[in-house]
């Protein structure tokens, strides 16, 4: 049985979604950081940690390409086939390159604001920073409009791990209180991946019918 360690307050809640897209049954211990329970299993106390048999997985975007390549027939018929093209193939090349930009150009960008804000200990914050990262981040928001266009999804036509990064890095960067102002396409596709009854299991939110 697999297991998720973390609050679905953090990263960790992109492993709770993709495995609600997946079908995938497991279990799930809402530990916060640095936790003793968290510690135990991955030493520098960050989340997720995903445990599969002896197997103890941390960061959230390589649980998620893990169980991709585990489970290559599991989702929706809207969902690539794992949510991940195989390995070795030019999609997944295309796929792993769009993670990366939306870890560097989001991810990163939102974790610079919240150590600037509340991570670091105060005396060693940089709050002049924050204009700037947020900035970054409207700007980052265009392009990756633009590069969804008219699409229902950012690859295409199905669902793959590059939408789970994408939904949950604009979704905390807004509750964080950037003001994203997301072109109208991209607002219409974050809200149809918010109202997926995959995602909002994932919250422990009831489904919307």
């Amino acid at each position: 049985m697999i297991t998720v360690v973390g609050t679905a307050k953090t990263r960790t809640l992109r492993v709770l979604w993709m495995l609600e897209e997946l079908g995938l049954p497991y279990d799930h211990q809402p530990e916060s950081p640095r936790s003793p329970e968290v510690t135990a299993l991955n030493p520098l106390g960050r989340i997720p940690v995903l445990r599969d048999g002896d197997a103890v997985l941390t960061d959230s975007v390589a649980i998620m390409a893990y169980l991709g390549d585990r489970s290559p027939d599991a989702g929706g018929a809207d969902c690539v086939g794992g949510l991940t093209h195989p390995a070795g193939t030019p999609a997944r090349a295309h796929q792993d390159a769009l993670t990366l930009r939306l870890i560097d150009e989001f991810d990163a960008v939102i974790w610079t604001m919240a150590r600037h804000t509340f991570v670091l200990p105060e005396k060693l914050r940089v709050p002049e920073v924050l204009p700037t990262c947020e900035k970054e981040l409207v700007r980052n928001a265009a392009k990756l409009a633009d590069r969804l266009g008219d699409r229902p999804f950012l690859m295409g036509d199905k669902m793959t791990i590059p939408d789970i990064m994408a939904g949950h890095c604009c979704g905390w960067a807004i509750t964080a209180g950037v003001a994203l102002a997301p072109p109208s396409n991209l607002a219409a596709y974050l809200k149809r991946l918010r109202t997926r009854p995959a995602y909002r299991r994932a919250l422990g939110r009831p489904e919307v019918s």
